[in-house]
């Protein structure tokens, strides 16, 4: 039986709710992001998604971003094309292009995402669909 290591940075035990006390780490309802580096001039993220699970549709108007992925299978949505990516593949992902990640294997998919842009804040997100409910209602 395979068990999932849910520890946060440093090893440190998550809480029931998916905390661990490190600013760095956080839990969403695809799986979890550490920040490893948050800096003028980029961000870099290792970001881990549960077997099945997917983030948003979503564009961002201040950043681009590298994927590297570390372990698993990722199928990656840009713009409407899907892209199948397994350990070691890259992509690119350009300002205003929509996109999201996929996770459709059986074990976790971890990549890192590095972020170059002029502003890296979570605020800098326009969701066109969502699995969670957190993208706006069609009118």
């Amino acid at each position: 039986m395979e068990t999932t290591d849910r520890s946060g940075p440093g090893g440190a035990a998550a809480t029931p709710d998916g905390t661990t006390g490190d600013p760095r780490f956080e839990r969403r309802p695809w799986g979890t992001f550490t920040v490893l580096d948050d800096a003028e001039d980029c961000k870099v993220k290792r970001l881990t998604v549960d077997p099945g699970q997917r983030l948003s549709y979503q564009s961002h108007a201040h950043r681009s971003e590298h994927w590297v992925v570390v372990a698993g299978r990722a199928r990656v949505t840009l713009d409407g094309a899907e892209i199948d990516l397994e350990p070691g593949g890259v992509i690119d992902i350009p300002i205003g292009a929509a996109h999201r990640v996929s996770n459709p294997g059986t074990d976790e998919l971890v990549f890192v995402e590095v972020q170059l842009g002029d502003y890296f804040g979570e605020d800098d997100i326009v969701r066109y669909s969502d699995d969670y409910g957190r993208a706006p209602e069609p009118s």
